[in-house]
């Protein structure tokens, strides 16, 4: 199939408690979201803003059906990071 998209937002202030990880455990301060969609699968990754080390984020990669959804994904995403509270997402399909 190959369908793909991809979504930064960088600048974010990670809520208290950060936003978890797979990989580096709560990421915490100000950070990048980034998602890819690629065939039906979000997989959302952070960092710290300007590091070069991305993180997957805990609960990722999730279904969206098609390139919509996966922006809803990383909307979604972006939100919880501001909200904070360093555990796992679930996200809208």
């Amino acid at each position: 199939m190959d369908t793909w998209a991809t979504w930064t937002t960088q600048g974010i202030i990670a809520g208290t408690g950060g936003v978890m990880t797979t990989e580096g455990g709560p990421i915490t301060g100000d950070v990048t979201v980034h998602t890819t969609w690629i065939d039906g699968l979000a997989q959302v990754t952070v960092q710290h803003t300007g590091a070069t080390d991305w993180y997957a984020v805990q609960g990722s990669p999730v279904p969206a059906d098609d390139e919509d959804a996966g922006r809803a994904v990383h909307q979604a995403a972006v939100e919880a990071v501001k909200e904070g509270g360093g555990r796992a997402f679930s996200f809208p399909v």
